[in-house]
């Protein structure tokens, strides 16, 4: 016998919507919101005069002989940042009104294309400013199209690979590929092909799309360096990171925070106010200070719930203590200790949504409006104001 139900009838019930859910995803960063930041850089380049030396002419017992001091020139030049959206002009009518989706269309895209931006900002200022994302390993590519390509423990970040992102790899950087999977458990990364007829081998590295050598500068770059030059000026005693430690897989102890604190002190005459490190090294060190938290317990309350927890993370140095935050874009074995001061973003002027045309959204060639955010930049990280340790036990 036949009735009327949810399934024969189906098409005469409305579908209830809830709320859009909340991202799944991680887009903040601490130290982007606290750095110095300029939108007045015009000109073909900047040059910031950086002295690296005392003026010479000091002595006892007779007049000394003077010296000059030395003066180097740290040169600034712009870097292209982009976030593109593309919408459908049709999606754009539908979805213009709150019955017809969960939010506005045009609203929403805007949204993601700050965030994505935001996020890949996050990535290039904790990285070398090569657009690396990771290296295929030995015997790690497996498939025949898409691929899943295994990315060595060297240069594996998580945060690097994301579903949705398109890539280049060393092989052809003319081939597109998009990221469709990501195993964190097996480093292992599913490559689908997007343009071009290049298979990926081991070895090639993983570029996020067009951006070989073309990010803005990063801490790990400038604050790795021994050797070489960064902003035009070779890297030596006055011009590298205050401290560098190489922790060759020891554990994480007040002790080498306190090497990299004071060490960096000594050199620049200012303490770092700012540490961030991997979530690995960040429950690291919630352990080293394991005995440091406070238990609250209100009287007052009829359960007498204690409440167990940090009110927050702060490491002590010889000018107060210091915050310790997070961040998912550096490497499980690592360290930063910063001057926040000691770091600027210097941006073009406009930056932000491209309206040199009257507004945001541009008709394509076909029917669909296309927004871009961003602009053009770079990262001044000052390397003698900031410490790091690498090779921290995971």
């Amino acid at each position: 016998m036949a009735q009327f139900s949810l399934t024969t009838a189906s098409n005469l019930f409305k579908i209830k919507y809830g709320k859009l859910s909340e991202n799944t995803y991680n887009s903040a960063n601490i130290l982007l919101a606290r750095v110095k930041k300029d939108f007045n850089f015009t000109g073909k380049r900047m040059d910031i005069a950086v002295p690296t030396s005392f003026a010479g002419g000091v002595g006892s017992g007779s007049l000394p002989t003077p010296n000059f001091a030395a003066v180097e020139d740290a040169i600034i030049t712009s870097k292209k940042m982009y976030s593109v959206i593309q919408i459908d002009r049709e999606s754009i009518k539908a979805a213009s009104q709150n019955e017809g989706a969960f939010v506005e269309l045009t609203k929403y895209s805007v949204q993601k294309g700050v965030e994505s931006w935001m996020r890949n900002m996050s990535r290039a200022l904790f990285n070398d400013g090569s657009g690396a994302l990771g290296t295929i390993q030995a015997g790690g590519v497996s498939g025949a199209g898409p691929w899943q390509v295994v990315i060595s423990a060297a240069t594996w970040k998580e945060a690097n690979f994301e579903e949705k992102d398109y890539v280049n790899l060393t092989g052809a950087l003319s081939a597109v590929f998009e990221i469709t999977a990501v195993v964190p458990a097996t480093r292992t990364v599913t490559l689908a092909a997007v343009s071009g007829s290049y298979t990926p081998v081991a070895g090639d590295v993983i570029y996020m799309q067009n951006s070989i050598n073309a990010d803005p500068s990063g801490l790990k770059g400038v604050l790795d360096a021994v050797s070489g030059t960064q902003y035009g000026i070779t890297v030596g005693r006055r011009w590298q990171a205050g401290a560098q430690v190489a922790a060759g897989g020891a554990g994480l102890t007040t002790d080498l925070m306190n090497q990299v604190m004071l060490e960096v002190q000594r050199k620049s005459g200012k303490v770092p106010n700012l540490i961030m490190c991997s979530f690995t090294q960040y429950r690291k060190l919630l352990n080293v200070l394991e005995d440091q938290k406070q238990y609250i317990v209100e009287p007052r309350s009829p359960e007498l719930v204690g409440k167990v927890s940090f009110r927050g993370v702060e490491f002590m140095s010889s000018a107060g203590p210091v915050g310790v935050f997070p961040e998912r874009f550096i490497e499980d074995d690592r360290m930063y200790f910063l001057n926040d001061s000691m770091i600027s973003v210097y941006h073009r002027p406009d930056f932000g949504w491209f309206d040199d045309d009257g507004s945001v959204f541009l008709r394509t060639s076909g029917d669909a409006y296309e927004a871009r955010y961003g602009g053009y930049l770079e990262a001044y990280i000052v390397p003698p104001f900031h410490g790091v340790i690498s090779g921290l036990a995971t």
